[in-house]
C-alpha cells in the first residue's frame, strides 16, 4: 500500500491518517458522523448537510455507484465525505458514475482508509466540532492554527434554498401545498405530489402575504442546514400564517414552528443521524423506528404555554421528536417520514397533513 497522503487534523490535536479521493483540496468542516448503512447517495445530496465532514460509520461506501435518478438535491453541498474504504468499482446495473467521480464533479474532498470506528466514538463522546481534511504535509502546529482562525457559516438555508418559484404538479390533485425550501429533499416533494398535492416551492425568505396570494390549501416548512435561529425569515412568516393554514414541519422546519410559537432551541452534543431512531407516539403508544439527520433539538421545557404540545419523543434520549397544536392544524416532526431507501414507518405523517386540509 502507498503512504498516506491526506489526513483530518481534529480541535484537540488528534490526527487521523487516509488517503484522498474526490476532490483535491483542503477544508475546515463541522464533523458529524452517520450511522446508515445504505443510501449514501441520498445522505451526501442532502442539503441538511451541507458545509459538514460525514463519517460513515459503515465501512463500505460507494459499493453500488451513484444513480441519476437518486439524488435528493440536484447540488452537492456537503463539505467531505470520511469513510473507511471505498468502492471504485460498483457493482449495480443502475450505476452512471462512481462516488469518487460524483464528489470531484462537485468539488468535494474524500478521505478514506481512516479508523472510521475510533472517530465516530470520538464525536459520540467529545461531540461534534470543526476538522480539517488537509495534506499529509500539514504540520499540527499549521492545522490548529487554520482551524482556530476559520469561523464555520451560518448562511446555509441562504445558499441552498431556491433561487425563484416553482412546481412539482400531479395528476388529479386533491390540494395545493405551498412549500417553504429551507434545503428541501426531494423526495418530500415526491411524496406530496403522491398523497394528490399539486406543490408550489418557495424561496425561503417568501414573504407571508405573497404565500396568501397564491391560496394554498396548505403549508409544508422543509428540512435543512444549521441553526434555527439563524432563519428568522421563515419564523417572522410562519407568525405571521400562524391560524390560517395548516402547516406540516419536518427536521428544520419543525425546529421553525417551535421557535415561531415561544419555544426554544439547543444544539445536541453530537446530533442524531442515521436511519435507526426509535420514536414514540405519544398519542398511539406506537414505536416507529425513524431516520433523521440534525444537529438540534426543542428544547421540552420551553413548549407548555406556547399553544404546542409534545407529540412524540425519542427512546434513545428523550428529545423532543415532534410538535402538534392543540386545535390539529399545525404539527411537526424531527425526523424525516419521506427517507429514502428507509425506513418507512412513519409515511402516515402526510395523510394526516392531507387530513387537516380536508377539514
Amino acid at each position: 500500500m502507498s503512504d498516506y497522503n491526506k489526513k483530518l487534523i481534529m480541535e484537540d490535536g488528534t490526527e487521523y491518517l487516509g488517503f484522498g479521493f474526490g476532490a483535491d483540496k483542503e477544508a475546515v468542516c463541522e464533523i458529524v458522523f452517520n450511522t446508515s448503512m445504505a443510501g449514501y447517495q441520498e445522505i451526501i445530496s442532502d442539503p441538511s448537510y451541507t458545509d459538514q465532514a460525514i463519517v460513515m460509520s459503515y465501512p463500505l461506501i460507494g459499493n453500488y455507484g451513484i444513480t441519476d435518478e437518486d439524488f435528493e438535491s440536484k447540488m452537492i453541498n456537503l463539505g467531505a465525505l470520511i469513510v473507511r474504504e471505498v468502492n471504485e468499482s460498483p457493482s449495480n446495473f443502475r450505476f452512471t458514475r462512481t462516488l469518487s467521480e460524483l464528489l470531484e464533479d462537485s468539488d468535494v474532498p474524500g478521505i478514506y482508509g481512516v479508523d472510521t470506528r475510533k472517530l465516530v466514538r470520538s464525536i459520540r463522546d467529545h461531540g461534534s466540532r470543526k476538522v480539517l481534511i488537509t495534506s499529509i504535509d500539514t504540520t499540527l502546529e499549521d492545522g490548529l492554527k487554520k482551524l482556530a482562525e476559520t469561523e464555520l457559516p451560518r448562511d446555509q438555508v441562504k445558499r441552498c434554498s431556491s433561487k425563484k418559484r416553482w412546481y412539482a404538479r400531479t395528476s388529479n390533485p386533491k390540494f395545493n401545498v405551498v412549500a417553504i425550501d429551507c434545503g428541501m429533499k426531494m423526495n418530500i416533494v415526491r411524496e406530496l405530489n403522491a398523497h394528490g398535492c399539486n406543490v408550489t416551492v418557495v424561496p425561503y425568505d417568501t414573504p407571508a402575504e405573497e404565500i396568501m396570494k397564491m391560496n394554498p390549501d396548505g403549508l409544508f416548512i422543509s428540512n435543512g442546514p444549521g441553526d434555527p435561529e439563524d432563519v428568522p425569515e421563515v419564523i417572522d412568516t410562519l407568525k405571521a400564517l400562524k391560524g390560517q393554514l395548516p402547516m406540516f414541519g419536518i427536521c428544520l422546519g419543525h425546529q421553525l414552528i417551535a421557535l415561531s410559537y415561544g419555544a426554544k432551541t439547543y444544539k445536541l452534543k453530537f446530533g442524531h443521524r442515521g436511519g435507526n431512531h426509535p420514536v414514540k407516539d405519544l398519542a398511539t403508544g406506537k414505536i416507529e423506528i425513524t431516520s433523521q439527520n440534525h444537529s438540534y433539538a426543542v428544547d421540552d421545557n420551553t413548549v407548555e404555554g406556547t399553544g404546542l404540545k409534545v407529540s412524540h419523543i425519542n427512546l434513545l434520549d428523550n428529545t423532543v421528536e415532534g410538535l402538534a397544536s392543540e386545535d390539529g392544524k399545525v404539527f411537526s416532526v424531527q425526523y424525516h417520514p419521506e427517507s429514502a431507501p428507509g425506513p418507512q414507518d412513519s409515511t402516515y405523517l402526510f395523510d394526516r397533513f392531507i387530513s387537516n386540509m380536508s377539514k
